[in-house]
């Protein structure tokens, strides 16, 4: 009889754990279901910044790419396509940025920003250098010659406007409960934006040189814009080997113009314009077009506004501003 004493309380114990343990889970479950976010995939750092201004922490976001990788050549993981799949939406650049999402099977709302912004068309006659100072109507050209978007749109502040008033409002329709914030947060970056546009037209507005010298042509925005001009040792490609002819006729042109300082972007070899620097006896500097950011630049926690002021200083110097 003891022994079955001891059973049937060891039982009733044993059931009465049970009980206790499914309901925790039953609240644990009813808490994350409460809690749970939606999610939003973004695929570069300057929609990003965008998302993460405006959303504060309503809305889990996804970065798809990864922090130090180039833009142009990124493919994303299997793991990282299901993410981007279980996303509530999904915010990429788009003007051929992401040639990944061409053959992508988006199952979620998507955006493709590019549709949404005012691009500049670049011809391949133009492939090492930018007459962006004379194009005064930049946004609709009509060549003769193949031409191709500029993907680097977010260096323009009136798509970065653009943008933050599209994603806004996308971010109410997702959740609504957080209109009220959504609309402030988004006032507020947009100011941000409008006091970096000032900063530029300001600094760069009595310059003595016109010309800054890159790598890359994704700086076409920027001197649209605030009324410079780019040589550059490749077209639109970060990617393109720079031919000894091109880097014969760049040399001359920074000994030719007494230009002090030639730049080269993150996440592209630095050898080319390094070698040039070293010929043309001139220092050599980063310019970061901002599609993605470097770990270091993550560490440091740098936004879109800390870094396109960066860039200012660096384009102020460069062009001898006043």
């Amino acid at each position: 009889m003891k022994n079955s004493g001891k059973i049937i309380l060891f039982l009733v114990i044993a059931v009465f754990a049970v009980a206790i343990y499914v309901s925790n889970q039953n609240e644990d479950i009813d808490t994350k279901n409460e809690s749970k976010k939606p999610t939003v995939s973004l695929s570069t750092f300057a929609l990003y910044d965008i998302a993460k201004n405006i959303s504060a922490d309503t809305i889990d976001l996804i970065m798809i790419l990864p922090l130090g990788v180039d833009a142009h050549s990124f493919e994303p993981t299997p793991k990282l396509m299901t993410k981007i799949m279980q996303s509530n939406l999904v915010v990429y650049s788009g003007a051929g940025l992401e040639p990944w999402t061409e053959s992508f099977d988006f199952k979620s709302k998507t955006i493709d920003m590019s549709k949404s912004v005012k691009l500049i068309e670049v011809t391949n006659k133009d492939e090492h250098h930018d007459h962006g100072h004379h194009d005064h109507d930049h946004h609709n050209h009509h060549h003769h010659h193949e031409s191709a978007q500029d993907p680097h749109y977010w260096l323009d502040i009136q798509n970065m406007i653009s943008a933050t008033k599209l994603m806004s409002d996308e971010f109410i329709k997702i959740s609504p409960a957080n209109e009220k914030l959504y609309r402030e947060n988004s006032k507020k970056y947009i100011a941000k934006l409008e006091s970096i546009d000032a900063k530029y037209k300001n600094a760069l507005s009595n310059c003595k040189k016109d010309t800054i010298v890159v790598n890359h042509n994704a700086f076409s925005y920027l001197s649209n814009n605030y009324g410079f001009e780019v040589e550059s040792l490749s077209g639109l490609s970060p990617d393109a080997q720079p031919s000894a002819k091109n880097m014969v006729k760049l040399i001359q042109h920074v000994k030719e113009h007494d230009i002090k300082t030639v730049f080269f972007e993150s996440f592209v070899s630095d050898k080319a314009m390094k070698s040039i620097a070293n010929e043309a006896k001139v220092d050599v500097d980063v310019l970061q077009p901002l599609g993605n950011i470097t770990h270091d630049e993550a560490q440091k926690n740098l936004s879109y506004e800390d870094i396109m002021l960066i860039n200012l200083e660096k384009i102020s110097k460069a062009l001898v501003c006043e």
